[in-house]
């Protein structure tokens, strides 16, 4: 995919070095539960953040809130510039037409085929045809399931219906891709097949990635690993090399108790981290 043109950032509101995702003293409560409390946190251009925390912290209410799904009770959302907070439904289309989202269970159509599944989004936004299932193509040429095009969900693996997700979720080209849980309730080998590919987008795309994982392995290797093309393949950077643009942000009871770097986390001296890190 492409880097953003000057044209395409104004469209977005943005210009060189802006965060593309702000929280800023973002609490949200439900039947007086509060789920997030002041959470506040910077997502920059080209940078993968890795969302960790206990069951229950709110990491996916975090993600709702990014994609303007649901509404916080106090603090301000800022994407691509625009407040989202409590901005009008129909004024979020535009920042989402720009969101590529990988929900846990897939969330494909079963009624559709991987290739109409996969197309959904450019065929409600009336793309020509023939654009329609170039890049349905070259979205699954990218997942390696152009095998598939023609089946339905119900005749694919987990692990197959996932890659479908990402497919789907790349094929806008997104500037912001939201993954939630993309490994949850996969196997081990299936889990690496798909932390493979959201390195090989974040390497090749260089797309922004905010990612929830209930996985430390996973985590880990995205942070460890990067996607070699010449072999089309992930592969562990040498001498215990660690992928810069990919940072951490760690809830726990709805706080945030970390944001930093990979080394800042491995090397942390909070007990509670620590504790959480080696469960």
């Amino acid at each position: 995919m492409a880097e953003t043109t000057q044209i395409e950032r104004e469209a977005l509101h943005l210009t060189t070095g802006d965060p593309l995702v702000v929280f800023d003293e973002v609490s949200i409560r439900f039947d007086e539960h509060e789920v997030l409390k002041s959470v506040s946190f910077k997502v920059q251009p080209g940078e993968t953040r890795i969302i960790l925390g206990p069951a229950g912290c709110g990491k996916s209410v975090l993600m709702k809130l990014a994609n303007g799904l649901i509404q916080p009770d106090e603090g301000t959302i800022w994407v691509f510039g625009e407040r989202i907070d409590h901005a009008p439904e129909l004024s979020l289309y535009p920042m989402r037409a720009h969101v590529g989202m990988v929900f846990q269970e897939s969330a494909l159509f079963d009624s559709l085929t991987v290739r109409d599944n996969v197309g959904f989004r450019l065929e409600e936004e009336h793309v020509n045809p023939a654009e329609v299932t170039r890049r349905v193509s070259e979205a699954l040429r990218f997942v390696e399931l152009e095998q598939a095009i023609e089946k339905y969900p119900s005749e694919l693996s987990g692990g197959m219906r996932r890659r479908v997700s990402i497919a789907r979720a790349i094929i806008s080209r997104p500037e912001l891709i939201l993954y939630d849980s993309p490994t949850g309730g996969l196997d081990p080998i299936t889990s690496t097949t798909i932390v493979e590919l959201v390195v090989k987008q974040r390497d090749v795309s260089h797309t922004t990635a905010l990612l929830i994982t209930h996985r430390l392995q996973d985590a880990f290797t995205l942070a460890t690993h990067r996607f070699n093309e010449a072999t089309g393949h992930m592969e562990l950077i040498p001498n215990g090399g660690i992928e810069p643009s990919t940072k951490f942000l760690v809830l726990n009871e709805g706080k945030v108790v970390f944001d930093g770097s990979t080394e800042e986390l491995v090397h942390t001296k909070d007990s509670w981290l620590r504790e959480y890190l080696t469960e």
